[in-house]
């Protein structure tokens, strides 16, 4: 059911928008499209900027205390060749 609604011919997209211009009008529809754009513009620079503040403070992080990334790879490889051990 899912799949059929990805092929949506040019029949239906023309009746639909027909049926948009007949509801909305020949004014408002472009205002709408044009607010939709919008919203997504800031939709998609917002998570930009959310991406790029996880990366900043993982580096910061790292920068701040070598010591913590230290001990955490060691933790790693003690906890990864414990591991190897008991299954020998």
């Amino acid at each position: 059911m899912a799949t059929q609604l990805l092929f949506i011919g040019t029949t239906e997209l023309l009746l639909v928008g027909g049926l948009a211009l007949l509801l909305f009008g020949g004014k408002k529809l472009p205002e709408m499209m044009r607010g939709l754009g919008q919203g997504v513009k800031e939709f998609k620079k917002g998570v930009k900027d959310v991406e790029e503040n996880v990366k900043d403070e993982g580096s910061e992080q790292t920068d701040k205390d070598p010591e913590v990334t230290n001990s955490r790879t060691e933790s790693k490889l003690t906890t990864h060749s414990s591991k190897e051990e008991g299954t020998e």
